[in-house]
């Protein structure tokens, strides 16, 4: 079965066990082994296994993995060095310049975000090469609502960045008063006009984390 590494392991553990995350390991054999299918089987979980439970400080939910050759490594937004940065990522980073002053980063690798505690997190996990939404259907939502449910009972307060409808759909799962959610429309260049642009996620997640007596999330670790 799947093992994470970390205090994960406790929490969701059991998902791994039930009925429909069988129907998911057993629709993904056939997947990889007749189709290109993104991230590389290994990769799948990397969130989980770079951002431990008690760990996280912000999770950043994405839709889906990039479904092109060599773009997802099982991170939302993050692509490894030296692909080409993605047009979402390229505005992502648009608005980090706006918010905070930061340097455009010459690379789209998030992984220095994912060990400060910012938890990168898809909806679904896995895609077929071409085909976004691809697996939407399998049932990978079902696991990472349970994601988002466990969080939104963490003791610790997390912020909660939600961009596009996808993401926001998981807002009713996160009840507890002492999060924060940030919402806007997606990065996309189709719609980041609608409110993504100009909406200072970076600052405003610092602020709260601040507030609260936790170290804030070095966005510029990027460039380092």
């Amino acid at each position: 079965m799947v093992f994470l590494g970390n205090d994960w392991d406790s929490i969701i553990g059991e998902e791994f066990k039930k009925e429909y995350y069988l129907k998911i390991r057993s629709f993904l054999k056939s997947e990889y082994s007749s189709h290109k299918i993104f991230p590389s089987m290994y990769d799948i979980f990397n969130a989980l296994k770079y951002t431990s439970y008690s760990g996280t400080k912000v999770a950043i939910l994405g839709q889906d993995p990039y479904h092109e050759e060599g773009q997802a490594h099982g991170l939302s937004f993050s692509v490894k060095k030296g692909v080409k940065i993605p047009p979402s990522l390229v505005n992502i980073y648009k608005e980090l310049n706006r918010d905070i002053g930061m340097d455009i980063p010459t690379h789209g690798e998030l992984t220095t975000w994912a060990t400060q505690g910012v938890l990168l997190l898809n909806a679904t996990l896995t895609v077929r090469q071409g085909m976004a939404n691809s697996h939407q259907n399998i049932g990978w939502s079902i696991f990472t609502d349970e994601i988002i449910k466990k969080l939104n009972d963490a003791p610790q307060p997390i912020v909660f960045i939600l961009w596009g409808a996808n993401a926001r759909s998981k807002k009713k799962y996160i009840t507890n008063k002492h999060h924060l959610i940030i919402e806007s429309a997606h990065p996309s260049p189709l719609s980041a006009h609608n409110g993504f642009n100009g909406s200072r996620p970076f600052s405003r997640a610092n602020e709260f984390l601040v507030k609260n007596g936790i170290e804030p999330i070095n966005w510029n670790s990027v460039n380092e």
